[in-house]
């Protein structure tokens, strides 16, 4: 049995977008259930490999066929979608479904910067803007189209951020790198605050009482002639 029907089979009968991985366990569960079935037996072990290149192939025959529907990857998942033209008849049929108020041009800018360039801190984002952007990140947030992917190794450690996988659902994309090209917006340059003193690479700050002074400067500790604190001059006549 060819594999793309057995892929075609499954995709059809799911009730939601299936990844790679869950693919894999389908055909992990069927070789160790199939009592005499050698054909699921042999498929137990398949590779990513394989099923990414089948998968690749069903879609390439549903394209060619020119169906009124098709095999797409969003967000690592593959899923069959009617095509858009026939939306007006679909909708007439499962009742229009209402959906969340379109991004702001503001909104959007924000959120290609940070697909571009993550992952960004908010003080970055708003080099790029020229504004603040408190807001429209809560907005973002909020939509599930970003989040918080960790911390800057700078001074004050802010957090970063990131697009999600919502973000590629929301865009129709199968990954990142399907993004379209944007040389001009990667070309902005961001100033970055100066990285954090450490002890050693991987170890925590080290605290401002450790670190060392400048050449000639007098440790904290020591105590300073008087004198030398007054300013220069001419000395007062008593």
């Amino acid at each position: 049995m060819e594999l793309k029907f057995i892929l075609e089979a499954l995709l059809f009968s799911a009730q939601k977008p299936l990844s790679i991985k869950e693919l894999r366990d389908v055909f992990a569960s069927a070789g160790e259930h199939a009592e005499g079935d050698e054909s699921a037996r042999g498929l137990k072990k398949i590779k990513e490999s394989e099923l990414t290149a089948a998968l690749e192939r069903l879609a390439q025959d549903h394209e060619q066929a020119k169906r009124s529907y098709r095999l797409a990857c969003v967000a690592g998942s593959w899923q069959f979608v009617t095509q858009p033209d026939y939306g007006p008849w679909l909708k007439a049929l499962v009742g229009h479904k209402i959906r969340p108020p379109r991004l702001s041009q503001p909104a959007l800018e924000t959120l290609a910067i940070i697909a571009y360039r993550q992952p960004i801190t908010r003080a970055e984002i708003e080099q790029v803007r020229g504004v603040t952007v408190d807001g429209v990140m809560q907005t973002l947030a909020e939509r599930g189209l970003v989040e918080q992917v960790g911390r800057a190794e700078v001074a004050g450690r802010p957090m970063t951020y990131g697009t999600t996988a919502a973000f590629l659902e929301y865009f129709g994309l199968r990954a990142l790198e399907d993004l379209p090209a944007a040389d001009e917006l990667r070309r902005i340059a961001v100033q970055r605050p100066e990285s954090l003193v450490t002890a050693e690479p991987g170890l925590a700050t080290v605290p401002p009482e450790q670190l060392a002074l400048p050449t000639g400067q007098q440790a904290s500790g020591e105590e300073q002639d008087p004198a030398a604190q007054q300013p220069q001059g001419n000395p007062k006549s008593e």
